[in-house]
């Protein structure tokens, strides 16, 4: 867990330097979206090892699961705020983003949903290393806080 809290700190410092600054430029929005957008691509990259070795399309490997689970809870802990400023939606940047206004508007349950993502990603990175049958089982309810927020808050491809 100590290298978690190493990881969110190193990322959030590296996070408030690339993301803080561009906030108060011109372009800020779109910056935003691409920060966020690219934070998914990361969560992405960490759950593709984990659901690879889930489905056994990749063999279980303890210390490679352990690594993308702890990757991504370090991920789901940083502060995203930043990333999410209001005109930042589909409606206002149509082609941009998949983000819907109610993001803004529906705020305290965007944050709840948020939470379920950091509990279930650390309740993960604390068993992925324990066996399949542990990966897997913890997989699942990162799946679901994953949907929790996409499928209410994002526009379908």
């Amino acid at each position: 867990m100590q290298k978690i809290k190493t990881i969110v700190t190193g990322i959030s410092f590296a996070t408030a330097l690339l993301v803080a600054a561009p906030v108060h430029a011109d372009g800020h929005l779109e910056k935003a979206i691409e920060a966020r957008q690219s934070l998914m691509k990361l969560y992405s990259f960490s759950l593709g090892q984990l659901g690879a070795m889930a489905k056994g399309t990749v063999a279980y490997d303890a210390a490679a699961a352990s690594a993308a689970a702890d990757s991504l809870a370090a991920l789901a802990a940083l502060d995203q705020g930043a990333m999410w400023p209001k005109g930042s939606d589909v409606a206002a940047m149509p082609g941009k983003t998949r983000a819907m206004t109610e993001i803004w508007s529906t705020y305290p349950e965007v944050q709840s949903k948020s939470k379920a993502l950091v509990d279930a990603s650390m309740a993960m990175a604390k068993v992925a290393g324990d066996g399949l049958p542990a990966l897997q089982g913890a997989l699942g309810d990162v799946g679901k806080s994953c949907g929790g927020c996409h499928k209410p808050f994002r526009v379908p491809k």
